[in-house]
């Protein structure tokens, strides 16, 4: 569903891109690296969450990871999307709130969102 919406939102896209290395030295992957018309890219880390499980403390890291190769990136990169999906979650309310950035620094341009969210704004080309 979410790769459809990009395409109809006008947007292209690559699968398990490297888009660097994570704090800490390991590479970082994410799930897509989108292009849109005017040739910005935008890196997509999504998590599912089906039953309660560790998916959730992950989630701080990956915003972590995702702010960083924003800075890293020298302006290739102005945004990135965390997106959360299934019914699994216990703390999915408050990670899209936004809250949890009251504690993290310089993430301010990584977007928690739904995987609904998501997909509603892929396929009106508005990420």
């Amino acid at each position: 569903m979410a790769l459809s919406a990009l395409t109809k939102g006008g947007y292209s896209y690559r699968k398990q891109v490297v888009i660097g290395l994570r704090p800490g030295g390991r590479k970082h992957k994410v799930d897509l690296l989108i292009e849109g018309s005017t040739g910005e890219q935008i890196p997509i880390s999504m998590k599912w969450q089906q039953v309660s499980g560790t998916a959730e403390q992950k989630v701080p890291f990956e915003i972590i990871s995702l702010a960083d190769a924003i800075q890293k990136s020298k302006g290739k990169f102005k945004t990135a999307y965390l997106v959360l999906g299934g019914e699994g979650w216990t703390l999915r309310d408050y990670y899209l709130s936004g809250d949890l950035q009251q504690y993290l620094r310089n993430c301010e341009r990584v977007r928690i969102v739904s995987f609904e969210t998501f997909v509603s704004n892929a396929n009106q080309g508005k990420l």
